[in-house]
């Protein structure tokens, strides 16, 4: 599948649009399961200097009498979600989920098959597809996405969450979270941190499935969003999803974001790419013990391969300010041993 040629903070800003699951499931807890085992910290990370830093930092700030202990109601850690902690290729989740909603929605308009951005949906045009821009990506959104409760979506939103197939390993994309770090999300908790979603991606998209896979309640999920209107229908409340953005939390905006939901400067923040790299700058540039770390995809045959040159999850700036910021950079392929818990 060929990638788009748009921004991120394009996409976020579209994709903020994406609707509210709600419900059971069968999701996958393998990976959160294994998490909270007993024993040794962080099992399926290899031992060495990225390992060793997460432990040496968490020793350092959970220990009372020590010049950089932190009280435990300050311990805030904040991850970015798509490519730090679930897969981003070969495109992000929730735009594969939006190119299904058009075909589904096809029968409906024959129209379609004629009009563009529709016509290069439906014909797999990613080329024709990126061409038409933001613009072609807000017409296919509205066009399949507003004009209903959430209520009404979530049902179809859960419909495909459940029946949908990453293209590359054949499993629900609630699977393929990274298992390493999923127990640093439960061994940060275990250390009295509490521990947040950072993410470009929609919030209503994330928060009903982030317990269940992270551990991370719905309140501690900070998205990009699009507004909503309480309404009375037929005597019941609902909430309507209008076509306008509201919030993108990608770049500048995770910072901004972090403050209006949080309201606690994190101590420690974790990314893969340049839309964290202001999170990485306002966790780490302030007083006192601070972690930074970015997960860097090297492997190509367990995961992917990219940083410099992709369209999704571009890490440049980020990566050459690492160094003289003193942030970690886990490479995939030397620092974990494994990688999803299905491997």
């Amino acid at each position: 599948m060929t990638a788009l040629s748009l921004s991120r903070r394009s996409v976020v800003a579209i994709l903020g649009a994406l609707p509210v699951i709600s419900g059971s499931c069968l999701w996958s807890r393998v990976a959160f399961a294994q998490s909270t085992t007993p024993g040794t910290p962080l099992p399926s990370w290899s031992d060495g200097a990225i390992k060793q830093s997460i432990l040496d930092f968490v020793t350092a700030v959970t220990r009372e009498g020590s010049s950089d202990f932190v009280p435990p109601a300050e311990r805030v850690a904040t991850f970015d979600n798509d490519g730090t902690l679930w897969v981003e290729h070969p495109m992000y989740t929730q735009l594969v989920f939006a190119l299904d909603r058009v075909k589904a929605l096809a029968p409906q308009h024959p129209e379609w098959k004629d009009a563009q951005p529709f016509k290069a949906a439906l014909e797999g045009d990613m080329k024709t597809l990126a061409a038409s821009g933001e613009r072609g990506l807000v017409a296919l959104i509205m066009a399949t996405h507003a004009g209903m409760s959430t209520s009404e979506f979530e049902k179809i939103v859960l419909e495909w969450i459940t029946s949908a197939r990453d293209p590359r390993w054949k499993r629900p994309y609630t699977e393929l979270v990274y298992l390493p770090m999923v127990e640093l999300l439960g061994f940060l908790r275990a250390n009295g941190f509490q521990t947040f979603i950072v993410s470009g991606g929609g919030i209503e998209f994330m928060r009903p499935w982030t317990e269940r896979i992270y551990g991370v309640p719905p309140d501690q999920v900070v998205g990009s969003s699009i507004k909503t209107k309480f309404e009375m229908r037929d005597g019941k409340p609902e909430l309507l999803r209008l076509p306008e953005i509201d919030f993108i939390d990608d770049g500048p905006g995770k910072p901004v974001g972090i403050n209006e939901h949080i309201g606690r400067r994190p101590i420690a923040a974790f990314g893969n790419s340049d839309g964290d790299l202001e999170m990485l700058q306002w966790a780490t540039m302030a007083k006192g013990r601070r972690l930074g770390l970015i997960v860097h995809h090297t492997d190509g045959e367990r995961e992917y391969s990219y940083d410099r040159d992709t369209k999704f999850g571009r890490l440049d700036k980020a990566l050459d300010a690492a160094p003289s910021n003193g942030w970690s950079v886990a490479s995939i392929k030397n620092d974990w041993k494994r990688v999803f818990s299905f491997q």
